[in-house]
């Protein structure tokens, strides 16, 4: 278990920007913060999703899955004007971590923990602003105003300096986010990952797909018959395949669902970062934001797959999954093609397949670049890494380069 590390937030602290001055606050958690206010941001931010929701980092915090006791020290910053004198009228915010790990994120960084070992120096702790075990690209900086968003940065720098960390990781940012880092001189770093857009989002004034059928019309043959094989073969197994949105969601099926995530991560030697009692609350707290799809098989429950959704905005989010028995491509069809029939089904614009997975692209699911931006209080570190993220980000954009020429759909389809 990670050696919890002792924060003390200290009180406003003056963050000249762009704009004028603005005080900055730090709240050692979420319940510190109005979610009316921290919600209404995100709402209004460039792009929001529920894994940076009030209900989403409170549960976190009180199921105890991203605590100081698990290696995830909360820090929320709250942006103040200069003359709100008694801190009661916030205008922005961003969720930071102090970290003495790097489990959890998705944005990999072990080798440099490695350089600072060797060379004889601490990396951990460091301060992450991302969304605790999850890679969903979303906004961070939760802030209207460009100064705000500045100051924002500025004061997780403040924060690294207060708390002797080595560095701060901006992970999975909105583009505006990275656009602020970038002119605070932070060093960028490209990643990829696997999205579906329907028709009508990848080309406006197009028609949507109509139903599954039509989407896969659009893929070329071996793709498309490779996909109506794998699902055929979960119907032979005697399988039946079922959709719980929001309310449909019982008790019992939260249960089944949980007793297979456990499972998938036990047969790979780890933990569960999520604990029943955080899904619980998820469940109820964030009830209209999930989608579960289940196998059944003689009335039994052998399989669940767990969807973040947006109606409003028409996105959906493959996150989790878990089985009680091994049925051949029953984990295609629960995490990609149900799913996606269920987005087509509801017009939605978007969804997302999570990190990494070149087999996504032959279900249709397209590469797409994300980023993260760095900031390192070592200028030689610095120096290296910014030299080490040059040469990473043209291997990267190469490889983004030859996915996008294997693309599994046909030549002629519509745009």
């Amino acid at each position: 278990m990670p050696e919890p590390v002792t924060l003390h937030p200290p009180g406003p602290t003056p963050a000249p920007t762009q704009a004028g001055p603005w005080r900055l606050v730090r709240h050692a958690s979420p319940s510190s913060v109005e979610a009316r206010l921290w919600n209404g941001w995100l709402a209004a931010s460039a792009q929001p999703s529920p894994f940076l929701r009030h209900e989403w980092l409170q549960a976190l915090h009180e199921q105890g899955c991203a605590t100081p006791e698990t290696g995830w020290t909360p820090c929320l910053l709250t942006a103040h004007a200069a003359d709100d004198d008694d801190l009661t009228r916030p205008v922005g915010g961003c969720v930071s971590y102090l970290k003495t790990h790097s489990y959890g994120e998705y944005v990999f960084d072990w080798a440099w923990a490695d350089a600072y070992h060797r060379h004889g120096l601490r990396y951990y702790p460091k301060v992450v602003c991302a969304s605790p075990f999850t890679p969903v690209p979303g906004s961070r900086l939760l802030a209207a105003d460009a100064g705000v968003r500045a100051a924002l940065l500025h004061e997780l720098t403040s924060l690294a300096h207060d708390a002797g960390a080595s560095s701060v990781h901006l992970l999975f940012p909105a583009p505006d986010d990275l656009d602020a880092a970038r002119a605070q001189g932070w060093l960028l770093r490209q990643g990829v990952q696997f999205h579906w857009r329907n028709r009508h989002d990848a080309t406006p004034g197009a028609a949507p797909y109509a139903d599954m059928d039509d989407f896969l019309a659009s893929l070329q043959r071996d793709k498309r018959k490779k996909i109506q094989q794998e699902r055929r073969r979960v119907r032979e197994a005697g399988v039946t395949l079922h959709c719980l949105e929001g309310d449909e969601i019982g008790s019992d099926d939260w249960d089944a669902f949980f007793r297979g995530y456990v499972n998938t991560y036990r047969a790979h030697g780890s933990p569960p970062y999520l604990n029943r009692g955080f899904f619980e609350q998820v469940g109820t707290t964030l009830r209209p934001h999930w989608l579960m799809v289940q196998a059944r098989r003689d009335g039994r429950i052998l399989a669940s797959s767990l969807i973040g959704i947006d109606r409003e905005h028409g996105v959906a989010w493959g996150r989790y999954w878990g089985c009680d028995e091994h049925i051949p491509c029953l984990h295609f069809e629960l995490c990609y093609y149900s799913p996606l029939q269920w987005c087509i089904e509801q017009g939605f614009r978007r969804f997302e397949g999570g990190a990494q997975g070149e087999h996504k692209m032959a279900r249709g699911l397209l590469p797409v670049s994300t980023g993260s931006a760095h900031w390192l209080s070592d200028p030689r570190f610095s120096e290296a890494v910014a030299d080490f993220l040059s040469r990473e980000g043209r291997h990267v954009g190469g490889y983004l380069d030859e996915l996008r020429e294997r693309q599994p759909f046909k030549a002629d389809r519509e745009p």
